[in-house]
């Protein structure tokens, strides 16, 4: 496939995020000039503030599209619409969307840069393994209890690293214009035989303690989150972890003709790190 790094700058929107930071890294290993797009970065990047959006998109070629917080809240299609418009008048090539899998919602904006007028492809995750160790469950994996309101369905836990490696290769290469790659991992686990998994990995016993969705949600909002965040982890396990995504997904093979990272392999990368330790 043709490279196509020399062709100008690649903003990665959410470039200090788990995807956005490694697509920063792979980028920047390729020699691609890279424009970070965060609200500490220089120009700054706001999906709350329109005005921070021009300056980033100026002199770019392709673009790594992450919505904050998730392409499931209300207001994810308007953003993603006005900003695909300001892409197009930058004279961005070519845009690359990180969506939600199995996330009906997250269906509207695919379809509003599916009809921009760019080369567009899409990377559809759902549960990343990184969550229990670089978001809300690494404290309760190390005070060695998590306790969650997951169903007993399986999840094929997507890797970070897999995402964005396609994503990657979607922003530097020709070949994979008006794809959708889904990217899971190989095999399906639930919540608790992955926290299984991470015990035994990190040589320590973490149980997993199932709990109803209303009790969690009480929970979060005693500890101080905000409304929208409670509602949108309720969607997430209620909603989006019903089965829908339960079988595991080839995007990763047909997007780098290799297979995805087993679940097990994270697990034990990241033990090795001590980043569990107690």
């Amino acid at each position: 496939m043709t490279n196509t790094k020399e062709s100008g700058l690649t903003l990665v929107l959410g470039g200090t995020g788990k995807t956005g930071r490694r697509v920063v890294e792979r980028l920047e290993a390729l020699d691609v000039s890279v424009r970070m797009g965060s609200r500490s970065a220089a120009p700054a990047f706001d999906w709350e503030d329109e005005a921070t959006w021009a300056p980033v998109l100026r002199d770019v070629d392709a673009v790594y599209l992450v919505y904050y917080p998730d392409l499931a809240v209300p207001a994810a299609p308007g953003a993603i619409r006005a900003f695909t418009a300001k892409a197009v008048d930058a004279g961005v090539r070519r845009i690359v969307l990180l969506s939600g899998r199995g996330e009906e919602e997250a269906r509207e904006c695919e379809r509003i840069v599916q009809g921009s007028g760019l080369e567009w492809t899409v990377v559809r995750a759902s549960w990343f393994a990184q969550n229990f160790s670089e978001d809300y469950l690494l404290d309760p994996v190390r005070a060695g209890e998590v306790v969650l309101p997951a169903a007993d369905v399986p999840e094929p836990f997507a890797d970070a690293d897999d995402i964005a490696d396609v994503a990657v290769a979607a922003l530097t290469q020709d070949g994979h214009a008006g794809e959708v790659y889904e990217v899971t991992g190989p095999r399906a686990l639930t919540f608790a035989e992955a926290v299984a998994e991470i015990g035994r990995a990190a040589g320590r016993d973490i149980a997993y303690v199932p709990v109803g969705a209303a009790d969690y949600a009480g929970a979060l909002r005693e500890h101080g989150l905000p409304d929208d965040v409670v509602d949108l982890l309720i969607y997430l396990f209620t909603t989006v972890l019903d089965g829908r995504n339960s079988r595991p997904a080839d995007g990763v093979r047909r997007a780098l003709g290799r297979e995805p990272k087993d679940f097990a392999d994270y697990a034990r990368e990241t033990a090795a790190s001590g980043i569990w330790t107690a």
